[in-house]
């Protein structure tokens, strides 16, 4: 079982990441669970989702918490978030959105999903609109699910030119995040 946790701040999309990651994977006869943590969250505090997927049946309801991949949303929680490594592995993988080489214990890899969102014109409320664009170098990294099934996820999640705009986004990052870094 794959178990993956999203961190990104409240507005951001982070359970929107985690369940069209989930339906993706389920258009692949994957078993597959999608959740967030609800607290007094509010617009830019620090929130969680999870998502897990499987050959088989998911019993798991509790919360993941020694996660197989950290996806990064919004790359100040490094600076801020006291839990955000909490529960990593030595074989934990990194999905960050940055611009830049990030100076990280573990496999990691990054996209400046922050520019292609930019660049499309995917903002909403001065935010760039990153959640499903780093889907495209998650599953890159984690090799499922396909590309082709994340894109049919999209698309009936947002139709029309916003599921045009976040498919071309995503398929950029799938293409971009060929760096791996590794800071020992």
């Amino acid at each position: 079982m794959l178990e993956i946790r999203f961190h990104g701040r409240g507005g951001q999309g982070v359970v929107t990441a985690s369940q069209l990651l989930a339906e993706a994977a389920g258009y692949e006869n994957l078993y597959t669970s999608s959740f967030p943590i609800y607290g007094a969250e509010r617009r830019g505090a620090e929130i969680e989702a999870y998502c897990r997927i499987s050959e088989n049946p998911i019993r798991v309801t509790s919360p993941v918490e020694e996660p197989d991949y950290l996806v990064v949303i919004d790359n100040s929680l490094l600076q801020i978030s006291r839990n955000l490594f909490r529960g990593l592995k030595d074989t934990s993988t990194i999905i960050l959105n940055s611009p830049s080489k990030p100076d990280l214990n573990w496999r990691t890899f990054h996209v400046n999903a922050t520019k292609i969102a930019t660049d499309l014109g995917l903002v909403k409320s001065g935010w760039p609109m990153v959640n499903v664009i780093i889907l495209g170098a998650l599953i890159r990294v984690m090799g499922i699910p396909k590309l082709s099934s994340l894109e049919q996820a999209i698309e009936e999640e947002f139709g029309g030119k916003i599921a045009e705009l976040n498919i071309k986004g995503t398929r950029l990052a799938y293409e971009q995040v060929g760096v791996e870094y590794v800071t020992a």
